[in-house]
């Protein structure tokens, strides 16, 4: 059981924890003050009889010198007369003793007769007796037994000890005030704690909401991606809130590795993909070269045949996709090569128009690209190419006409790329793979296109981004213009 309280939520420990010690404190303080005034309590009403016993001890030596019995009677009989004021904390009884320790007089003759020895009252009377005896005669005796307290004050004549004046008290007689103060204590300390208790659970739990986030935070590192910022969770830069950033600083840091491994598990997935498709592509163009050669010779030499006038044309088209796919496979940067001039976009723009008419497409052309731009115009144009084909493929829903916009951009620093257009959204899943080859998601293509141009991108240093939602897809490749993108030298 301890161990569960333990294990609570700090939502709960803490409030929890706050209400114990909140309730043992006024526990404590509320036992305290009761132990204390029933100290208090007792000794002041032990004085006040002490008080009120040497005034009536002063009254008391005149009747007791002469044997004046009624006299002493009437003035220990004064305090519980029906005129006097009752007191709560008064004695019960008062007796007045003889020199003997004989009862002399007193208020209850019933219960204390006249001329009855001390020690005959019963037993705790005759334990007090025994204490006078065996002190000095000018010492007032104070005896607490179980059933009464006997308050005894010495009467003193010319220095000779004439008797003494009895007090009787109920063992209890100071627990009514007592009581009375404590029920009082009890409410306000139950008002304090219905004040406290409520501030304590609110307090406690708004402190540890934030905790509480910060465990929820953590305990998703790894299965799933957390929110990155916790500034309005917990604004404050205690110890708590530095605990906050350096959270968003480890999130940030794991977001940045985990992108990383991706990237260059990407990268050597790529990297293996086009060694293995090089391979390939240099073992296929021998005999793709033999079969292409072969074919133009039968269409000049070889008879007239309608078999051969069919099925030749099938043969020709087979061929020369496979030597496109092949081409596809080789492609590299290493080419010789012009720089890029604005007319080059111009081209892929005349080139591809009858594409976009064929689909019906409305598209919008801003080229911007300038002619001071230090990258390979073949690749340029591929890439561009590739991109802008995907997006006509791709533009118009529900057999609407679709819209696709090309930006070209040239900076001092960079040339940036963009193509946009209206189709549905690339699936989620597909993303993932989305310039691996042979992924394409429609039919008319080999779903190589993207593949080159991340090939072509990487390969001159670039980086290329795709956001795709609903309506609206948009690649961007941005390139670098400066000594190292791609080397002067290669230029003819």
């Amino acid at each position: 059981m301890t161990l569960r309280v333990f294990d609570l939520s700090f939502r709960y420990k803490i409030p929890l924890w706050g209400s114990v010690l909140i309730a043992a404190v006024a526990l404590t303080l509320t036992l305290s003050f009761m132990l204390q005034a029933y100290d208090n309590l007792k000794r002041d009403m032990l004085a006040h009889s002490d008080n009120l016993g040497r005034v009536l001890v002063k009254t008391l030596y005149t009747p007791m010198l002469h044997d004046d019995v009624w006299r002493a009677y009437e003035i220990v009989r004064a305090p519980f007369s029906e005129a006097a004021t009752p007191a709560s904390f008064r004695a019960e009884g008062l007796i007045l003793l003889d020199a003997a320790h004989a009862v002399f007089v007193s208020s209850q003759p019933d219960g204390w007769p006249m001329r009855t020895p001390l020690a005959r009252l019963g037993p705790s009377y005759a334990q007090l007796e025994a204490r006078l005896r065996a002190v000095p005669e000018a010492s007032a005796v104070l005896l607490e037994a179980d059933d009464v307290i006997l308050l005894a004050l010495p009467m003193i004549s010319d220095e000779v000890g004439i008797g003494h004046l009895l007090l009787v008290h109920p063992a209890g007689f100071y627990w009514p005030r007592f009581r009375q103060l404590a029920w009082r204590a009890l409410l306000i300390s139950g008002l304090v704690l219905s004040v406290l208790l409520p501030i304590n659970w609110y307090w406690g739990r708004r402190m540890a909401a934030p905790v509480g986030r910060l465990a929820e935070r953590m305990d998703a590192l790894g299965k799933h991606d957390p929110a990155s910022s916790l500034s309005h969770d917990y604004p404050y830069r205690d110890e708590l809130g530095r605990l906050f950033l350096a959270y968003e600083r480890m999130l940030a840091e794991m977001t940045e590795k985990t992108a990383l491994e991706q990237r260059m598990v990407k990268a050597d997935r790529l990297a293996a993909l086009g060694r293995l498709s090089a391979g390939i592509a240099h073992e296929i163009n021998n005999p793709l070269g033999g079969l292409i050669t072969s074919l133009d010779t039968v269409k000049l030499h070889a008879a007239r045949d309608p078999v051969l006038d069919r099925f030749l044309p099938y043969l020709e088209r087979g061929l020369a996709q496979i030597r496109d796919i092949v081409a596809a496979l080789l492609v590299e940067t290493k080419g010789r090569s012009r720089p890029l001039l604005a007319r080059d976009i111009d081209d892929v723009q005349t080139l591809l128009a009858p594409e976009a008419r064929k689909r019906d497409i409305d598209w919008t052309w801003d080229n911007r690209a300038g002619d001071a731009c230090r990258l390979p115009a073949t690749l340029l144009r591929q890439v561009l190419i590739n991109l802008v084909l995907n997006a006509l493929q791709a533009a118009g829903q529900a057999g609407q006409a679709g819209q696709v916009t090309v930006r070209c951009v040239g900076g001092e620093r960079d040339l940036v790329l963009e193509v946009e257009n209206d189709g549905a959204a690339i699936p989620a899943e597909l993303m993932k793979h989305l310039f691996e080859p042979f992924t394409g998601h429609n039919e008319e293509g080999h779903g190589l296109g993207l593949w080159v141009t991340h090939q072509i991108v990487e390969q001159l240093r670039g980086r290329i981004d795709v956001e795709s939602r609903d309506g609206h897809t948009r690649f961007r490749v941005t390139l670098p213009q400066g000594e190292s993108a791609w080397p002067p030298n290669a230029c003819v």
